[in-house]
């Protein structure tokens, strides 16, 4: 599901709005429970004129969903080679620094990043972690045993499930609260995670992510 083409016809300043308006509804009611005629109401259009630019409530709230994982991977950017080990985790942990103050900084992206991670079942997404496992095994720390796109997969599903725990405990946390070193609360435990996976591979473990 996607906008209709004349939504990509209107200025981009007010597709933001009307993205920005239909979000906060989604993110204060719920992606379940939001009104779709509240929401075509308060971004100042009729339902008629609604119809024009999406087919539905659930074609509007797809496109939110897209836009805030936009969102989030604009935070996170392209993952570029990294020059070694150490250099790839400090990146990572930088990464997830970065999203930990976007998503405090943004309520509206933080109460629908679960919603909109869980949506994004390839693409994108999994590009994304695929660039990050390619670019361990180059580095040699990567297993190299299993075929790389169940690793990916795989990775993303350890990532799915540590954002919905992580971001369950970054909604509870009060904002003065200070987040672990790695950045989402409890960050140390999702790298822990992560090098059990990655680790080992045919050669016996040479190269383990420690």
């Amino acid at each position: 599901m996607t906008p209709l083409p004349r939504f990509h016809r209107l200025p981009a300043e007010r597709q933001e709005a009307i993205l920005a308006v239909a979000r906060a509804q989604f993110a204060e009611h719920g992606p379940a429970s939001a009104s779709y005629n509240k929401i075509i109401e308060a971004a100042g259009f009729s339902k008629t004129a609604a119809y024009q630019y999406f087919d539905g409530r659930e074609d509007l709230l797809a496109a939110v969903l897209d836009d805030v994982l936009d969102r989030l991977l604009g935070v996170l950017g392209p993952w570029t080679p990294a020059r070694d080990e150490a250099d790839f985790w400090a990146r990572l942990e930088a990464g997830s620094h970065a999203l930990v103050a976007h998503l405090r900084a943004h309520p509206d992206d933080l109460a629908l990043a679960d919603a909109a991670v869980g949506r994004a079942r390839g693409g994108v997404w999994l590009g994304w972690f695929g660039a990050v496992v390619e670019d361990g095994r180059r580095l040699g720390f990567i297993r190299t045993d299993v075929d790389p796109d169940l690793l990916v997969g795989a990775t993303a599903a350890v990532m799915r499930a540590a954002d919905a725990w992580a971001l369950s405990a970054l909604n509870a946390a009060p904002p003065e609260r200070p987040t672990a070193r790695s950045g989402l609360p409890g960050g140390e435990q999702v790298w822990s995670l992560l090098r059990g996976l990655w680790s080992g591979g045919a050669d016996g473990g040479a190269g383990r992510a420690h």
